[in-house]
Order: C-alpha cells, then sequence, then structure tokens
C-alpha cells in the first residue's frame, strides 16, 4: 500500500519533482545561484555606469547660471545639461547647427577664456544687425522676440540704437569699439564668417555682443537642453513672495521654498 504523507481533511500535495538530478546526486549549492545573480547585477550596474559616463564625457554638460543678462529664460541659480555636441572640440557624435535664435554656451571671447557665457543667437554669418529704440533688425526686418524683456532702465543711444558710434560706453570694449568702426555700414553691423552676433534676452541688463563683439564658432562650447533644478536666491524679491499655499501650510512651505520646483524639467528655448 502506498504511504501517501498527508492529514486528514487536507488536500493530498502532488510528490515533489527533481528535475535535472540524477539518482544518488546532491543539488546544486545554493551560494552558485547568489553568486551567479550578484555577477549579474554587478555587470548591469557597470552598463549603467558606463552609459553615464560617455553621456557625460561626450554629449552633455551640467552648467549653473550665474547672472540675470538671459532672464526671464534662464533665471539665477538654475541648473541645466547642456548638449555638448555642438562644441569644436572632437567628439564621436555628430555635431548639431546653430542657428538664429538658438541658446548657446561659449567661452568668454575677451576677458577670461575659462568662464562661461549663455546668451542667444541674434545673427549667423552674413546677417545685417542693428537695433533702433531697443528693436532688432536682422537683414532689414524687424525681430519679434517674445522671449526678450525690457525693463525700465536710463536711456542709452548706444544700447538701444547699436551701432551707435557717437559716444562710447564705458562697459564697451575697447578693442571692439575700434573694430566696430570700421564694420558698420548703412548703419547694419555684417556678422563675419564663422562667427555670431549673439545677446541677453534681459536686453537693457546684458553684456553682450553689442559690448564685446562677434562670438567665434571655435568659442562656443554647447547648447542648454533642459533645468535639472533652480535654487531659488535667499534674500531675493521672489523669497519674499507669499502665496496661499505659504497660509495654509506655512512650515511645509518655508522649508521648500529653497528651489523652484516649477522648473524643475524645464526644456531650453
Amino acid at each position: 500500500m502506498a504511504n501517501w504523507a498527508f492529514s486528514w481533511g487536507a488536500t493530498p500535495a502532488e510528490p515533489p519533482i527533481e528535475v535535472g538530478i540524477a539518482p544518488g546526486a546532491t543539488a546544486p549549492h545554493l551560494h552558485v545561484h547568489h553568486a551567479v545573480g550578484f555577477l549579474t547585477a554587478v555587470q548591469s550596474l557597470l552598463f549603467v555606469l558606463i552609459g553615464a559616463l560617455f553621456v557625460m564625457t561626450f554629449a552633455v554638460q551640467p552648467i549653473r547660471i550665474p547672472s540675470s543678462s538671459m532672464e526671464p529664460t534662464l533665471l539665477i541659480g538654475d541648473f541645466l545639461l547642456m548638449d555638448k555636441q555642438i562644441g569644436s572640440g572632437g567628439g564621436v557624435l555628430p555635431r548639431l547647427t546653430i542657428g538664429r535664435g538658438d541658446i548657446v554656451v561659449f567661452h568668454d571671447p575677451v576677458d577670461d577664456p575659462s568662464v562661461h557665457l549663455v546668451k542667444r543667437v541674434i545673427g549667423i554669418p552674413g546677417d545685417r544687425i542693428h537695433l533702433r529704440d531697443g528693436v532688432v533688425y536682422r537683414n532689414g526686418e524687424a525681430l519679434k522676440e517674445s522671449y526678450a524683456i525690457y525693463r525700465e532702465a536710463a536711456p542709452d543711444g548706444y544700447r538701444d540704437d547699436f551701432p551707435d558710434l557717437r559716444t562710447m560706453q564705458p562697459r564697451v570694449n575697447v578693442k571692439w569699439w575700434i573694430r566696430l568702426r570700421s564694420l558698420v555700414h548703412d548703419g547694419d553691423v555684417t556678422v563675419p564668417a564663422d562667427s555670431y552676433f549673439v545677446m541677453g534676452d534681459n536686453r537693457n541688463d546684458s553684456e553682450d555682443s553689442r559690448y564685446w563683439g562677434f562670438v567665434p564658432k571655435e568659442a562656443i562650447v554647447g547648447k542648454p537642453l533642459v533645468i535639472y533644478f533652480s535654487w531659488r536666491q535667499p534674500g531675493s524679491e521672489e523669497d519674499g513672495q507669499t502665496d496661499p499655499i505659504h497660509t495654509v501650510a506655512s512650515g511645509v512651505y518655508a522649508k521648500t521654498r529653497f528651489a523652484r520646483w516649477e522648473r524643475t524639467f524645464r526644456v531650453v528655448r
């Protein structure tokens, strides 16, 4: 009579089945399976790290915005990921082109090449540029720039009616001022080959191509892609603003106001 191992009232269980184990052989040790699983996890982690290293080396680079010249598009304290594929350095990925309206990151072409500046491309090689009453004209047509702001500022003919050669602004680079006098034809400045005319979106508070000249193509290192974090400036005007959330839960809200959460993962345009 078969010897069934179950209690009365319980459902009989199927006898255990051993697969691939010969009579008299012992089952593989469990630690072998654990070792294989561990090695697989390490391999996956290495693939992730290598991929991240590749991206950070050849594709993107983090940068921080230190000035207000690109407000309201970019604010002081914004942390960005920059696409490096348009840089002049040799890379393994195809380079992107630079067009009108693009925001670019470049080495300071005048004072300190180790410093990165961020501005918007207004003119590409061959474009004719001038300003009248703060309005930018490119190749004779006024630009409609929804991204630009004009905060209240003292009148400035050089800034608003560029190129104005009647007076020299203290902030204008001397070498640029001398060169500029030979570049103006029929009231326009023509962008030379392999160069770009750039301006900040905060037009009345931006030292840009009007003040120090063109950006050489080889000085451009990348293009901002996305804001991955934005640090609110302590003591700034916006830091003192309140809203309904602050009224309802002032304690929690105060602890989270160190960042501009609404700007996180915002695409830069």
